[in-house]
C-alpha cells in the first residue's frame, strides 16, 4: 500500500562534499512577544487602559469646545481666551494638591469626587453660556474644572506599581503613555470642532463630560491594578520642590511648555497669514503625529545609558529639530513645507517627555509618584501659558515667521538647564528610596 507523502517534506541534496537537508515543516516554537504585547499581557492592564483612554480624550476637547461655545454665543474670542486661560491657571494651582490627595488616600476615593466636581463645572459653564449669565460666572465655572485628576499621572503610577521590578517594560509603558497623550491632543480638538460644528455649540462640552465621567468610573473600577494608598505619602508632607533633582526637571518642563504654547499660536498665525487658517489644526496635528509615532518606536527600543544622559541628548535633539520650522517659514514661506518640518520636529517630543518622566519617577519619593508627575505637568502648563502669550505678541507685532524663534529659544534654554543639571557625570541620589 503506498505511503502518503508528507505535506511539508524534508528535501535532501548533495554538494561536492556534504549532504544538505532542507526542512519545509513549520516551526513549532513560539515567537517571543513584542514589547507592547508583553506589556499588556499583565493582568488588568487592558481594562484600566481602556477606561483611561476614554477619560483622557476630553483633555484635548474641553478648551476648544469652550472657545467655540463662548465665542459663538458671546461673539468675543478675547472673552473665550480669558476664560480658558483662567482654567489653565487654576489647574496649575489645584492639580498638585489633587495629586497629593490621590497618592495619600487612593485613586478611587479621590479621583471620582474630583472628576464629578470638574464635570459639574463644565455643565455649569454650558448652562451659563446658554442662558447668557454674567461673564464672571463663566470664569468661576471653568475654574471649577481644575479639580480634574491628572489621568496620565494616575495611569503611569499604576504602571510604576505593576512594573517596579522590570525597568525595561516600565520604559515601554511610559513611552506608550506619552504616545496616548499625543494621540488625545491630536484627536480631541478635531472631535470637538466636529461636534460643535455639526450639531450645536455645546455638543463638544457635553460629549467631553460624558466621556470623562464614564472613562474615570471604568478606570477606578479596576482595583487590582491600583497602587496602594501611600503610607509614605501620608508621612511625606514636605514639598517635592525641595527634593534633590526635582527643581531642575520642573525648570526644563517650564521651558518645554513654552515651546509647545508658542508653536501652537505661531502656527495658527502663520497659516492665517497665508490664507489657510482652517488648515492650522491639521498642520499642528502632524507635529503630534510625529511625536506619537516616535513615542511608540522609542518604547520598543531598549534604553541604553543613564536616564539623565539620555535626557540631555533628547533635549539637544529637540532643540536642533526645532530649527526646521523656523527655516521652513523664513526661507520658503510655504505652509506645506512647514507642515513637513513640524512632522519631523515633533519626533523629538515624545522621547524627551518619556525620559523626563522617567527621571521624575526616579527622583520622587515612594508613594508620591502621581504628585511628582503632576508637578511636571503643572510646569508644562505654566510654560504653555507663557509661550502662548510671548509667541502671540511676537507674531502680532513682528511677524508669524519671527514667532518661530520663540520655540527655538525656549528649547535652547531647556538644553542649557539640562546640561547644567544633568550633564555632570555623578548621579543625583534618588530621594526617599
Amino acid at each position: 500500500m503506498p505511503q502518503p507523502t508528507p505535506r511539508n517534506p524534508t528535501l535532501y541534496t548533495v554538494t561536492a562534499d556534504a549532504l544538505v537537508a532542507v526542512d519545509f515543516n513549520p516551526r513549532t516554537g513560539n515567537r517571543p512577544p513584542g514589547p507592547y504585547r508583553r506589556l499588556f499581557s499583565t493582568p488588568g492592564t487592558r481594562a484600566f487602559t481602556a477606561g483611561n483612554l476614554l477619560a483622557r480624550l476630553p483633555m484635548g476637547m474641553f478648551s476648544v469646545s469652550a472657545v467655540v461655545m463662548i465665542a459663538g454665543t458671546r461673539g468675543s474670542y478675547a472673552l473665550a481666551g480669558a476664560v480658558t486661560a483662567t482654567g489653565l491657571a487654576a489647574t496649575a494651582l489645584v492639580a498638585p494638591w489633587t495629586a497629593r490627595l490621590v497618592d495619600r488616600y487612593g485613586q478611587a476615593r479621590i479621583a471620582v469626587p474630583a472628576t464629578l466636581l470638574a464635570a459639574l463645572g463644565s455643565l455649569t459653564l454650558l448652562l451659563c453660556v446658554r442662558d447668557e449669565a454674567p461673564a464672571w460666572t463663566l470664569f468661576a465655572s471653568y475654574a471649577a474644572t481644575a479639580t480634574t485628576p491628572n489621568l496620565g499621572g494616575m495611569s503611569r503610577a499604576r504602571w510604576a506599581h505593576l512594573l517596579r521590578d522590570d525597568p525595561k517594560s516600565l520604559h515601554t509603558a511610559n513611552s506608550f503613555e506619552q504616545a496616548v497623550d499625543e494621540l488625545c491632543f491630536m484627536l480631541g480638538p478635531v472631535l470637538a470642532a466636529f461636534l460643535c460644528g455639526t450639531f450645536f455649540p455645546e455638543a463638544g462640552t457635553l460629549a467631553g463630560v460624558v466621556l470623562l465621567v464614564t472613562g474615570m468610573l471604568l478606570f477606578v473600577a479596576q482595583r487590582s491594578t491600583e497602587p496602594p494608598a501611600g503610607e509614605r505619602a501620608g508621612r511625606g508632607t514636605a514639598s517635592l520642590l525641595r527634593t534633590p533633582g526635582i527643581p531642575p526637571l520642573l525648570a526644563v518642563c517650564l521651558a518645554m511648555g513654552a515651546v509647545f504654547g508658542a508653536m501652537e499660536v505661531v502656527t495658527i498665525a502663520f497659516a492665517d497669514a497665508k490664507g489657510h487658517r482652517s488648515a492650522a489644526g491639521a498642520v499642528l496635528g502632524l507635529q503630534a503625529a510625529g511625536s506619537c509615532a516616535a513615542g511608540l518606536l522609542y518604547g520598543a527600543l531598549k534604553p541604553t545609558g543613564p536616564a539623565r544622559e539620555r535626557y540631555v541628548r533628547c533635549v539637544a535633539a529637540m532643540t536642533a529639530l526645532l530649527t526646521l520650522p523656523l527655516l521652513a517659514a523664513s526661507l520658503t514661506g510655504s505652509l506645506w513645507l512647514l507642515a513637513g518640518a513640524l512632522l519631523i520636529a515633533g519626533m523629538a517630543t515624545a522621547p524627551t517627555m518619556v525620559t523626563g518622566m522617567t527621571l521624575v519617577q526616579e527622583r520622587t519619593p515612594e508613594g508620591r509618584v502621581n504628585e511628582g508627575m503632576t508637578l511636571a505637568v503643572t510646569g508644562l502648563l505654566g510654560g504653555i501659558a507663557a509661550g502662548s502669550a510671548l509667541g502671540g505678541r511676537l507674531a502680532e507685532h513682528a511677524s508669524a515667521t519671527a514667532g518661530y524663534g520663540v520655540p527655538v529659544t525656549a528649547a535652547a534654554v531647556a538644553l542649557m538647564i539640562a546640561l547644567a543639571s544633568f550633564g555632570r557625570q555623578h548621579p543625583v541620589a534618588s530621594a526617599g528610596r
